[in-house]
């Protein structure tokens, strides 16, 4: 197992994979299992995804992206979902707290008035920390994902309303990116693109 600061390092956004490689479904739950540490507002994990591996249904969300290729190659696709509504389920993530002791009712009550306060009626609001939160668990399991020596890449580049609609979505739920995984071809790899140093894009107060 690498450190985390050589993993971090190691992690490239893979434009080309090496096609005809599949994913086993038992790898990517281990790899969900862990991702769903990741942090996210009030623990109301926003995150959802849906694993397209089958190749016709994966042709179908390509198309939806535009066509880019490295959908075709990859073993899987994943759709990155916020969901808008994670809010609903704020009693049933706190009840178990509440029934080990850990919180009172009256902690119980007010952190559910707190969650309810800030979401509800709040459109703007519920969207954006859909994608927020969707994110935070994104970067993450492409961290886990590369740690266990599959390669990734982020995709923001897809019709939103067409990839809904091959996906039969519901309302609440915002596709937030595209996450190709695979085995990165190394014979196109390119190189490093140009990164900021430190005092360019940090301010120390």
């Amino acid at each position: 197992m690498s450190t985390f600061s050589e993993l971090v390092q190691a992690r490239r956004s893979a434009n080309n994979f090496v096609e005809g490689i599949e994913i086993p479904q038992g790898e990517l739950e281990e790899m969900f299992s862990l991702a769903r540490l990741a942090p996210s507002a009030y623990n109301l994990q926003h995150a959802h995804y849906k694993v397209v591996a089958n190749e016709e249904l994966k042709e179908k969300v390509r198309e939806a992206a535009y066509g880019q290729y490295k959908i075709h190659t990859a073993s899987a696709v994943i759709v990155v979902l916020g969901d808008k509504h994670a809010y609903l389920q704020a009693s049933e993530i706190y009840s178990g707290l509440k029934m080990l002791g850990a919180m009172s009712e009256e902690e119980f009550d007010g952190t559910i008035d707190a969650i309810n306060g800030a979401y509800i009626g709040n459109d703007a609001f519920q969207r954006d920390e859909a994608i927020r939160n969707a994110s935070l668990s994104a970067m993450q399991f492409m961290l886990i994902a590369k740690d266990k020596g599959w390669d990734t890449c982020p995709m923001i580049g897809f019709d939103s309303e067409a990839l809904k609609a091959t996906l039969s979505l519901p309302e609440n739920l915002v596709p937030v990116m595209l996450i190709t995984i695979g085995k990165d071809n190394k014979h196109k790899i390119r190189p490093r693109g140009y990164r900021k140093p430190v005092n360019e894009f940090v301010e120390f107060f």
